[in-house]
């Protein structure tokens, strides 16, 4: 109820407003009037029916719910005057259009066709002037709307152009069955010697009325086609036209999978993207996707990645902007790949062969030539020559300047060349020098083995015997003067001491040492201890101890050439 009175009603008012407002609602009661004469529905909730008690409203009302402020802002009109014309003037003034002589607009914002001499020197033909106006859209919404100022009365005239069209092919059509018809009779009617010549006449006819068979009737036609009219209602809607798109006998799409977890079909754009029936091979519908990738979406697709390719590499192509490049360009990239493919197949197929041709009989592989080859009893070739079969890789290569094949020789675990003894492939070929110089360095590395063999053994048979010894320079990092002397019984007891202190390192987990195993209490070592440490440390990076290890390991040189 819209009614805003709030002075206080007792029981039985109260009442008595209840049930008119549940005979309102029921359709009984005449509804609420306002104002302007305007009927109130009934349904519209108390919160916003009901005015503010500040509004004073003694008569039923929605004047409170709408926007007060909408009438002071914007004009009266709600667009523009489309193509009226104000004033048409004889000749060009001052001011005008160039173009066209017209005072609403400047040269440069002319709609006409540019002249080859414009009105301000012929002064002819000189266009009428619009009606320009300023209007104050008001609010956001209303000055971008496209489709203020349009008429829809102005597409009556398209419907009805396009009925009479429709009429017209429908009495065309009427007429030639008319004619089909009258036609069919007289040619039955005409005797047999009249109606010879027109024998392909009457076989045409006959197929045409066996395609006939199998085309819908005009009756089922008619609801293909039929035309219906909207009806304008008292709750809005406009006229226009809804046409019968699909035939009858086809299956809906929402029927082709009734599974609720299916493709989803919105019925207000009917159209269902995702395919019903993925699980079938064979299907007359597979969705509306289906349809935007078939025809030219491949090649569209392939064009737009070769222009986004060509544009990563500085490339300067844009398909939306120079199309017809683009399309160019991919042209040519694609008649260049399909060369290159071809080149490479054939290159492949010479060095491979085909293993789709038929491969040729035992007896012309292993058939006789002309070719005379004599042997002799140690297999050696007399007379003629011996022609070796080649294998599919190339042979006898000598890069830089060699003159034996990579592999021809092999020293420590390595190939090599046999010509310079390089174990390098890409090395350069160093001759006589290079056979002089390995075999120096192989000599004087067995030399260095030799002498520092003898340097370990000498150094195990006096490992025991540590009276007088000096130590080595270097231990503390700087020269040690000749005055140093060291207690043999001091290194003795450092160098067990280390023994120890391995043996435990090895038997004990070094996660499960003490905090303090490491303290030294702040004491400096002494010069046995550092003696000893230098004694028993191991010098990995001593580069001899891999070069003994390697040789033990190789076995003697040997020539394949």
């Amino acid at each position: 109820m819209a009614s805003a009175n709030t002075l206080f009603k007792n029981h039985e008012d109260y009442r008595r407003q209840k049930e008119l407002e549940e005979a309102r609602k029921a359709g009984i009661a005449p509804a609420e009037v306002d104002e302007e004469g305007k009927e109130i529905n009934p349904h519209i909730p108390q919160y916003m029916s009901s005015a503010p008690w500040y509004l004073n409203d003694t008569r039923p009302s929605l004047k409170h719910q709408k926007n007060w402020k909408a009438g002071s802002k914007g004009s009266e009109k709600d667009y523009y005057d489309r193509g009226v014309k104000v004033f048409q003037a004889t000749k060009f003034r001052k001011g005008a259009c160039e173009n066209c002589g017209a005072m609403s607009h400047k040269t440069k914002d002319c709609m006409e066709r540019p002249r080859n001499k414009g009105a301000k020197w012929t002064s002819k033909h000189i266009a009428a002037d619009e009606k320009v106006e300023d209007i104050d859209f008001g609010d956001f919404d209303t000055k971008r709307d496209r489709w203020n100022g349009y008429d829809p009365e102005s597409y009556t005239k398209i419907i009805d152009m396009y009925e009479k069209v429709e009429q017209q092919k429908q009495g065309l059509k009427k007429a030639a069955e008319l004619e089909r018809r009258f036609a069919k009779k007289d040619g039955a009617a005409a005797p047999d010697g009249a109606a010879a010549p027109d024998g392909a006449a009457a076989s045409s006819d006959s197929d045409s009325d066996q395609d006939d068979e199998d085309k819908i009737t005009e009756t089922e036609e008619a609801g293909y086609g039929k035309v219906e009219k909207r009806v304008r209602t008292t709750g809005g809607g406009a006229t226009g036209s809804v046409r019968n798109l699909r035939i009858r006998e086809d299956t809906a799409k929402y029927l082709l999978n009734l599974d609720p977890n299916s493709a989803h079909y919105d019925p207000k754009s009917r159209s269902m993207r995702e395919d019903p029936q993925p699980h079938k091979a064979k299907k007359a519908f597979a969705g509306d996707n289906f349809v935007r990738k078939s025809g030219d979406y491949h090649a569209w697709e392939a064009e737009r990645l070769h222009q986004l390719a060509a544009y990563d590499h500085g490339a300067s192509l844009h398909m939306q902007a120079a199309p017809s490049q683009a399309e160019i360009l991919h042209q040519h990239f694609k008649n260049k790949k399909d060369k290159l493919q071809l080149k490479n197949k054939d290159t492949i197929m010479q060095q491979y062969g085909d293993a789709a041709e038929k491969a040729p009989e035992d007896g012309l592989l292993l058939g006789q030539t002309e070719r005379y080859v004599e042997y002799d009893a140690a297999g050696r070739v007399v007379k003629g020559q011996d022609i070796k079969a080649h294998s599919r890789y190339e042979e006898d290569l000598h890069p830089n300047n060699h003159t034996s094949v990579w592999g021809s020789w092999w020293e420590g675990v390595q190939w090599g060349y046999a010509c310079c003894h390089q174990t390098i492939k890409n090395s350069y070929c160093t001759g006589e020098a290079g056979l002089v110089a390995a075999e120096a360095q192989a000599d004087q590395m067995q030399l260095n083995i030799e002498r520092k063999a003898e340097e370990d053994k000498a150094r195990e048979e006096n490992g025991g015997n540590l009276e007088g010894r000096r130590p080595t320079n270097g231990v503390w990092g700087t020269d040690v003067g000749e005055d140093v002397e060291l207690d043999t019984h001091r290194l003795e007891e450092a160098l067990r001491k280390i023994d120890e202190q391995n043996k435990k390192q090895i038997e004990v987990d070094d996660r499960k040492r003490k905090y303090n195993s490491l303290q030294t209490d702040g004491e400096m070592p002494t010069e046995e201890e550092m003696e000893a440490y230098r004694m028993k440390k191991a010098r990995d990076e001593d580069p001899m101890a891999k070069i003994i290890a390697l040789k033990a390991a190789a076995t003697t040189n040997h020539d394949f050439v």
